[in-house]
């Protein structure tokens, strides 16, 4: 009969150690769940694998060893490695190896009473361990033969193993224990639980959200604005309407309701991915105008453009207070009038000057 090995790819840069997991007898199958490195006591990984059995129901066991050999291989480590099987007893007892960055792998069983590794056909099978942990596998309802329902078991049983030894995985190498494993949670369980946390938040946060934006849209919608010259205003000033328009964007976005069809969802998508790009562009603008004082490299070439425009308007305003075209204007408004923008102007200029 073949065997199967389920091999958790997270495992494959562990260090050499001992294989725990579960052995399916009636599927000759094999589900690696996590690698206990050296060093460690044996009598301290039997006592965990209790505590395991205990809490999970799940019979896990050292099932075999792993070698990870970097440089070259050492020959104690390999007889150390297969002597393991006398202090775990298990049959049969695996053997996976591998040497370096090679992507051929070598993996063995050894039998009772047998030093030589057994012949047979070995089916080494990846999986992602935080997947399968994630997921939830739910077996057909309608099997028309009795050999689905049973392949839909059999592939139950591994995705039960994994999503019962919970437990398992909260163990991570940056613990003080005595028992240093590697699984897909070994870069920190830290990480995880603050993806869990803002996942349970982002839920009332959406909904404050959106209670807020509802308040100040129903301030804004209410009578008081409908009135002069609240009305006026609110009409006439394009940052009024863009603010409306905005406010009911970031409402259809932080709404906690499903879409009800396709057309929602695409709207929903479009509006936040519109928010998005304006957030992006603005941030880049601002870091590229404050980076190598950009903002002083642009004054310095508009303000030339300013001094020119200042000058062509004080001719312009020194022609309209004489008799422009040959025309008879009124000439005390016309000296009244010119000297307040040809003050005003002067001190624009001198403003820029400052600036300079």
């Amino acid at each position: 009969m073949v065997l199967k090995v389920f091999f958790p790819s997270c495992c494959s840069s562990a260090e050499s150690g001992i294989l725990i997991g579960r052995w399916i007898s009636e599927q000759n199958s094999a589900v690696i769940l996590a690698v206990v490195h050296f060093p460690f006591i044996p009598a301290q990984v039997k006592h965990y694998l209790s505590e395991v059995l205990q809490v999970t129901k799940v019979n896990v066991s050292v099932l075999g060893s792993w070698s990870n050999s970097r440089e070259e291989k050492e020959e104690s480590l390999s007889e150390f490695l297969k002597d393991l099987r006398t202090i775990f007893p298990h049959e049969p007892w695996i053997q996976i190896s591998k040497e370096g960055d090679s992507k051929f792998w070598s993996c063995s069983t050894l039998q009772k009473h047998s030093n030589n590794p057994k012949k047979e056909e070995i089916i080494l099978v990846y999986y992602d361990q935080r997947q399968v942990m994630l997921s939830h596998l739910h077996p057909p309802l309608d099997t028309s033969t009795e050999e689905e329902a049973k392949d839909a078991s059999k592939l139950s049983a591994i995705f039960d193993t994994v999503a019962r030894s919970k437990i398992l995985f909260m163990t991570d190498q940056y613990d003080d224990g005595p028992i240093k494993l590697t699984h897909w949670q070994s870069d920190g369980v830290e990480a995880s639980i603050i993806m869990e946390l803002l996942k349970q938040a982002s839920v009332p946060a959406c909904m404050l959200l959106t209670f807020l934006l509802s308040l100040i849209s129903g301030v804004c919608r209410s009578r008081v604005l409908k009135f002069w010259p609240s009305s006026f205003l609110w009409s006439k000033l394009s940052t009024c309407e863009q603010l409306g328009h905005r406010l009911q964007h970031l409402q259809v976005i932080s709404s906690n309701k499903k879409a009800q069809n396709q057309t929602q969802l695409m709207r929903k998508a479009n509006i936040f991915v519109s928010l998005l790009i304006d957030v992006a562009l603005g941030i880049l603008l601002m870091s590229w105008l404050y980076r190598k004082n950009q903002i002083g490299h642009l004054a310095d070439t508009l303000i030339p453009a300013a001094d020119h425009v200042a000058e062509e308007l004080q001719n312009l305003l020194q022609w309209l207070m004489g008799a422009p075209a040959g025309l008879k204007m009124n000439r005390a408004l016309d000296q009244v009038l010119g000297r307040f923008f040809l003050y005003h102007i002067h001190l624009w200029i001198s403003k820029c000057n400052c600036l300079t």
